[in-house]
């Protein structure tokens, strides 16, 4: 079954976004390519069950198995290892990637306490856009009564477009909130 959000797309937001950024192919507008969520866990990396736990939770809100990153230097201010457990990361591609950012944006940021939207300052010069949470558990997946420890998370979306502004026009279409220029 075609998520709902890709069919939107493929339908509906290609063909406005060629209108409106003046291209002369459909197939030149911005899309999504992937996305990466990734959870640091510092110094709970080195307990088994917190990093099982955290896997486990990992994996209910993105939908695959996430993959457990390792320190790549000893660094001695930073209590760390080489070799030793850093955080977790997952990498959604397709079908997946389209029902993360629904779930993402309908559900999940709206149960931020306090949320006033995101930040349009989050693209870097290649168009990809990047933002964190602080807390995991505003994933309906994710059963809060098992949470020993709320988590933050960062969120990078990769996307194929030429500059910033179409970045942020795609993701405008595909209803991210972002702050208005006059909002505190």
């Amino acid at each position: 079954m075609i998520p709902r959000l890709k069919e939107l797309y493929y339908k509906e937001i290609q063909a406005s976004l060629k209108e409106k950024l003046g291209f002369k192919n459909t197939f030149m507008s911005p899309k999504l390519e992937k996305v990466v969520v990734n959870m640091g866990l510092g110094l709970d990396g080195n307990d088994a069950k917190i990093v099982k736990s955290c896997e486990e939770d990992m994996g209910k809100l993105a939908g695959q198995k996430p993959v457990i990153t390792k320190f790549k230097k000893s660094v001695a201010n930073f209590k760390t290892r080489k070799g030793t457990n850093a955080g977790l990361k997952v990498t959604l591609r397709g079908n997946k990637m389209y029902e993360f950012i629904d779930r993402l944006v309908n559900i999940a940021l709206p149960r931020i306490k306090d949320f006033r939207g995101l930040s349009s300052e989050g693209f870097d010069k290649f168009g990809n856009y990047t933002f964190g949470i602080k807390e995991h558990i505003i994933f309906p997946e994710v059963n809060f009564d098992r949470i020993d420890k709320i988590r933050g998370m960062d969120i990078t979306i990769v996307i194929s477009a030429i500059n910033k502004e179409h970045s942020l026009e795609l993701l405008n279409k595909l209803n991210f909130p972002f702050k208005k220029k006059g909002d505190n």
